[in-house]
């Protein structure tokens, strides 16, 4: 690779930092990451299209999580109904106490719809 390609492809790395930077961490738009784009010398088409890659990622990064979310979510609502289930089941047939394991249900069902809320 030319020492021109390297310096060409620093630049569209730090272009990209500097947007990712706008829309992640400081929690810009689109069109505020765009119009910043264009105030450090951008063109418009040039910012147009690292806007529009960068949103592409943010969305797959969130759907990626979110869908995380909803698996961990569901292995705990599905756990705390099943040592429910078994205690209980237990408890009925020879007596004694069971548990009933609502905290873990409720902590999945949270984070099962928010993994939901996240991916769409």
């Amino acid at each position: 690779m030319s020492d021109q390609n390297k310096e060409q492809e620093e630049v569209v790395n730090q272009i990209y930092e500097f947007a990712a930077d706008l829309m992640v961490k400081k929690g810009m738009s689109a069109a505020e990451t765009k119009k910043q784009l264009i105030s450090q010398g951008l063109d418009d088409e040039s910012s147009t299209i690292v806007v529009n890659n960068l949103e592409q990622q943010i969305n797959k990064s969130r759907k990626k999580g979110g869908n995380k979310d909803m698996l961990f979510g569901a292995l705990w609502l599905f756990g705390g109904i099943i040592v429910t289930a078994v205690t209980y089941s237990s408890a009925s047939s020879g007596g004694g106490r069971y548990v009933v394991a609502y905290g873990a249900i409720i902590f999945g069902a949270i984070q099962f719809i928010r993994g939901i809320v996240r991916s769409l």
